[in-house]
């Protein structure tokens, strides 16, 4: 039986931290932020959590994740 592959594009965009949570980057950084108070761009920093009705779709696409949920 062939080995089950990682979706490539998922693992750029995601990270499973130790106990099972899943962290998405923040949106909205990427351009058009000059008129951006230094407080915004400093809160869009980082990574946040994944909301839970995605959670179970983004987890299918990682198949050898340490902690099953």
């Amino acid at each position: 039986m062939p080995k089950m592959k990682t979706n490539k594009a998922a693992a750029r965009r995601f990270k499973i931290t130790g106990t099972g949570k899943i962290l998405r980057k923040q949106a909205g950084t990427r351009h058009i932020n000059e008129w951006m108070s230094p407080n915004v761009k400093r809160k869009l920093r980082g990574w946040a959590g994944l909301d839970k009705d995605v959670e179970k779709h983004v987890l299918a696409m990682f198949p050898y994740r340490k902690y099953l949920r």
